[in-house]
């Protein structure tokens, strides 16, 4: 089979032991933020950016992406022993998982959150390889006017991203769109938004301000809470569950893996979506729901698969359309842009060797992730001991570093302070930043496809009607859009309702 040759020639670039290094460094990092609370993955990989700027694309996305399906492995690991959820996806896990370690089970829930986050992990990259090859195919007839109605429908992200207002998720898309805008025209050369700031002509720095945004405002944030870690002290043993519990978990992380991966694919689907869905799934279909919250390893065994699986699903969208699903694959987008890559549907075809390359990693790191979190779960739990005073000042540090290493210049160290500050005052106002930085992205791609698409139809707007794809995308588009405004008023009367019957 062709993708099997495909796959093969991957596996030549991911054993490259350049490759293998960073492979092992990303899977590193990424459970080791996993497990710290607070942090996350978008921090991580916003913070660690610049650092792969003298690398090739290829061993640079391969360690970003190793500390996004990373993470999902760390999480488990306190939210289990310290009921600290160490990334956002794993709060279900520590529903059930932390109750089992209280009954001393705490080896095969953390055993079957390892095996079903293995399973998973790889069954998802197994269906990013045959759904992103075909995917990319049909995509390849795409002109302008289709690549301008799909980013438009990109855009739509920005409603599943809103966690809380959907109005102020809305004004933060604008901002973004805004932002993109300042710089040199491509097409005139003119100069907007400027303010007579020369260093403003190449428009914000993506870097700058993502590591602001997430890295700054997240320290500033957590400066605020006091976490306080109880680690449970019952010594760890029988890692590998028993049949009878593997009996119970199988159907879990078969159901967990196949809600998971679709459910990433899904703009603004994500892991949280994934392991919420995935542990109401299985209370639903199990005899004894009233168990749930109890201790049993059902629920940690589906949650776990799904979050894994909806990782590789979310790389289906972004390598065949260039759409990033959520702010951790925008943030991939922009690291491929920096290092000269457009993702889109012909990324496959024109750069194999980065697209297999990094499918091969991710079988790869799955095998890592395996290896380093059964037997190193207490070097793990004791990175939790390192007080905050000394973390945070460190993470200042680096970001410190990164910015001014973009361009050895203390204006862009002035920009990322600029735009920590504004993070830390976004989430204050519970203003979300991942709508921005998604629209941010978007801006420029779909000025310069719009633009192109007028040229080609002299500029009548009747080009995105003409052609199919175009016309069912924008129509898909106004469709969502209109969804949510309605599903957003709704939930806003729903409380004035019950009030009235009340």
């Amino acid at each position: 089979m062709e993708i099997l040759d495909h796959l093969f020639q991957g596996f030549q670039v991911g054993l490259q032991l350049t490759n293998l290094f960073f492979c092992l460094v990303g899977v590193l990092l990424g459970t080791l933020i996993g497990v710290l609370p607070g942090i996350g993955p978008a921090a991580a990989i916003a913070l660690l950016l610049p650092a792969t700027f003298k690398l090739a694309a290829t061993p640079a996305i391969i360690m970003l992406a190793g500390i996004y399906y990373g993470a999902m492995y760390g999480g488990s690991t306190t939210s289990i022993l310290v009921n600290i959820p160490g990334e956002a996806s794993s709060v279900v896990t520590s529903l059930d998982g932390y109750q089992m370690a209280l009954k001393g089970k705490a080896g095969p829930a953390l055993g079957i959150a390892a095996i079903g986050s293995f399973i998973a992990g790889t069954a998802g990259i197994v269906g990013l390889m045959f759904a992103s090859t075909y995917i990319a195919e049909l995509a390849l007839k795409f002109g302008p006017p289709e690549y301008f109605s799909i980013m438009l429908m990109g855009l739509t992200i920005i409603t599943y991203l809103a966690r809380g207002s959907l109005i102020k998720a809305l004004i933060m898309g604008l901002l973004g769109l805004f932002l993109s805008q300042i710089g040199l025209d491509n097409v005139n050369a003119k100069f907007r938004f400027t303010l007579g700031i020369m260093r403003l002509s190449d428009g914000i720095d993506l870097i700058a301000m993502v590591m602001g945004l997430f890295g700054i405002s997240e320290v500033l944030l957590n400066l605020e809470q006091k976490v306080k870690t109880e680690i449970i002290r019952t010594k760890i043993k029988d890692l590998f569950p028993d049949r009878n519990e593997w009996r119970r978990s199988l159907g879990a992380i078969s159901r967990g893996t196949i809600l998971g991966f679709f459910l990433g694919i899904i703009p603004g689907g994500g892991t949280i979506i994934a392991s919420f869905a995935s542990y109401g799934l299985e209370k639903k279909v199990s005899k004894h729901p009233e168990k749930f919250g109890t201790g049993v390893i059902e629920g940690v065994a589906g949650p776990e698969a799904a979050n894994n699986a909806a990782t590789a699903g979310a790389f289906v969208p972004l390598f065949t359309l260039g759409i990033p699903s959520n702010i951790v694959t925008a943030l991939l987008f922009g690291a491929l842009l920096i290092h000269g890559i457009q993702p889109s549907p012909l990324l496959i075809s024109e750069h194999p060797e980065l697209f297999w390359g990094v499918v091969a990693s991710m079988y790869i790191g799955n095998i890592m992730l395996l290896i380093f979190n059964l037997p190193m779960v207490w070097v793990w739990v004791q990175v939790l001991r390192v007080p905050y005073k000394i973390l945070f000042p460190l993470i200042l540090l680096f970001c410190l570093i990164g910015a001014y290493s973009i361009n050895n210049s203390y204006f862009d160290i002035l920009m990322m302070l600029f735009f920590g500050v504004l993070g830390y005052l976004f989430r204050k106002l519970e203003y979300e930043p991942a709508p921005l930085i998604l629209a941010f992205i978007l801006g420029r791609l779909i000025e310069k496809t719009f633009r192109q698409s007028m040229s080609m139809s002299d500029g009548s707007f009747a080009i995105f009607w003409e052609r199919p794809i175009a016309a069912f995308c924008i129509t898909a588009t106004v469709v969502i859009f209109i969804a949510s405004l309605a599903m957003y008023y709704l939930k806003k009367r729903k409380p004035s309702l019950l009030g009235s019957d009340l």
